[in-house]
């Protein structure tokens, strides 16, 4: 008997009807840890330019304020401190504390700590500043969707161990806002996986505490320790499915949206290695010296548009599901009012693009870019005692597919001229494109093209613990789904329907290569890896070999 399959996953994206605490003593752990006086939750760094770095850390104490003093220095002993700062640690700020050290050297590797008044001294990180002229190759672990609950993250415990990477990127879901017993059910939590609080987080105080419980985790503050890092949310920072104005799992009964929005951005913003903004400009990029360029954006709260719906009712018959099909096509799906990105967002991604002097644009963003059309046999692949309502919806997505109306419309297969526009751009660029994408679960490679011509390649990577295709085609081989799925699609080249993991993604000046890792479990502590499958792109094709 296979597990049940919950219905509000089914409908988590679309046609396809798929959906899209570490330390021993779980939820007990986690409370404690959010509570410990002192340094609480490790150090992390991120944002990094030639000459500057941002430090974070966590120092709980009684005071009002605590002034920490943050050092940085070219060896792990800091017998030479080459630059200092203070940061201050307050309880209106949950106890975070972040500051910006100055005058380092370019693409240098540091060793950073923080002191506290007590004399006490935080874990020491490892960070790198950004590289100027001459850098011949550049290595990022690229990492999304980490779900505690799902499992553990091996993931980071593995990239944190090889550190083989110049700088982390995470793409988004870095925590979820499900409460206990949903997503995962019960059943599939894993034991000692407890998330605190209990109930979905909706509140300042909620996110903090989600926040905290996942940042116990010790592959978590690993992986932070070991790199610098740069960060964006994507919809699970939030609720499931967020845009502008809402959120497929924001009900009215939790309160005003714009309220609950701001709550999470702020517990975002103070536990996360990033900067405050006053501007409400939300999105940025780094240049890797002249090799390439990163430009990290926000299509979630800032200006995205409410997803297109395709709506068909259960009890419909063919002649009304055909209709439906019809009258979606007709409406505003492909209308140039729907945007990810917004105007502004978009014009200055398209400015950054086409006055960028590097050989690689790397475009880092969060849901899937290229086109995923159902394939026909989708149903074969559900197991035979899947319920009904399932079956009967992935029909009427492969229906809907011959129709080109494409499987996840929360992703940019539901704003399909904000893509056209953002493509076209890239195609006026010297620059090569890389757009690398977290959000799916699953590991995909697609070639993207804007009328008729090759625009950019895309890199999209499996999750670190959230469970893929593998979860709901449970009748099928994770090959046969595959390939079915890369044989519907003209521009996919290749995907992974069935492991966890991260990328690595480097850049030389001939060609861009992305490692997926598969780890071997997350069921259990174990950060072996099970797997690797390597792509590439050679410099003036943009397409992928």
């Amino acid at each position: 008997m296979t597990a049940p399959i919950d219905r509000r996953l089914l409908l988590k994206t679309g046609a396809f009807g798929l959906g899209a605490l570490s330390l021993p003593g779980g939820a007990m752990a986690a409370m404690q840890a959010a509570l410990t006086k002192g340094f609480s939750h490790g150090v992390a760094s991120g944002e990094p330019s030639q000459n500057s770095i941002l430090l974070w850390t966590r120092f709980v104490s009684d005071l009002a304020e605590t002034r920490l003093k943050a050092e940085i220095s070219e060896t792990a002993t800091f017998r030479k401190i080459v630059a200092g700062a203070e940061a201050v640690a307050t309880p209106d700020r949950d106890y975070t504390a972040k500051t910006i050290l100055r005058g380092l050297k370019p693409g240098r590797a540091y060793y950073y700590r923080f002191v506290a008044p007590d004399g006490s001294i935080s874990p020491i990180g490892r960070t790198r500043t950004l590289p100027t002229k001459g850098i011949k190759r550049y290595r990022m672990a690229v990492f999304s969707c980490s779900n505690m609950p799902f499992g553990w993250f091996n993931a980071y415990a593995h990239a944190a161990q090889t550190g083989d990477f110049d700088i982390a990127l995470h793409l988004g879901d870095y925590i979820y806002e499900y409460q206990r017993g949903d997503y995962p059910s019960v059943k599939d939590a894993i034991a000692g996986r407890l998330i605190e609080p209990a109930n979905e987080i909706v509140s300042l105080a909620d996110y903090r505490l989600r926040y905290a419980s996942y940042r116990a985790d010790p592959d978590l503050q690993a992986i932070h320790a070991r790199a610098p890092m740069l960060c964006m949310w994507d919809d699970h920072e939030f609720a499931n499915d967020a845009y502008a104005n809402g959120a497929q799992n924001h009900q009215a009964d939790e309160g005003d949206w714009q309220t609950r929005k701001a709550a999470a951005e702020k517990a975002w913003r103070e536990w996360m290695p990033v900067r405050d903004i006053d501007d409400g400009k939300r999105w940025s990029n780094y240049r890797i010296g002249d090799l390439a360029e990163i430009f990290m954006t926000e299509s979630r709260i800032g200006a995205r548009s409410k997803p297109a719906e395709l709506q068909i009712l259960r009890g419909v018959d063919e002649a009304g599901t055909l209709a439906a099909i019809k009258a979606f096509t007709q409406g505003d799906w492909q209308s140039a009012d729907r945007t990810m990105l917004g105007t502004s967002q978009e014009d200055w991604l398209s400015r950054g693009f086409q006055s960028s002097k590097a050989k690689w644009n790397i475009w880092a963003q969060q849901t899937i870019m290229g086109t995923i059309l159902q394939p026909d046999e989708t149903v074969n692949w559900l197991a035979p005692d899947a319920p009904d309502f399932a079956k009967a919806r992935v029909r009427r997505g492969a229906m809907a597919a011959k129709a080109g109306i494409p499987a996840n419309l929360d992703a940019w297969d539901g704003y399909p001229a904000a893509r056209a526009r953002s493509l076209s751009a890239a195609q006026n660029s010297n620059a090569d494109l890389v757009v690398l994408t977290g959000d799916s679960h699953n590991a995909w490679a697609f070639d993207l093209q804007h009328d008729g011509k090759a625009a950019g390649v895309e890199l999209a990577g499996q999750s670190v613990s959230s469970p893929g295709f593998e979860a709901y085609f449970t009748g099928a081989p994770p090959t046969t789904v595959a390939k079915g799925v890369v044989e519907r699609n003209n521009g996919l080249k290749w995907m992974d329907s069935s492991r966890r993991g991260y990328m690595l993604v480097e850049l030389t000046a001939e060609r861009a290569t992305s490692e997926w890792r598969f780890v071997e479990t997350v069921k259990d502590r174990k950060p072996n890896l099970a797997g690797l499958h390597r792509m590439t792109a050679q410099h003036g094709t943009r397409k992928l070999a």
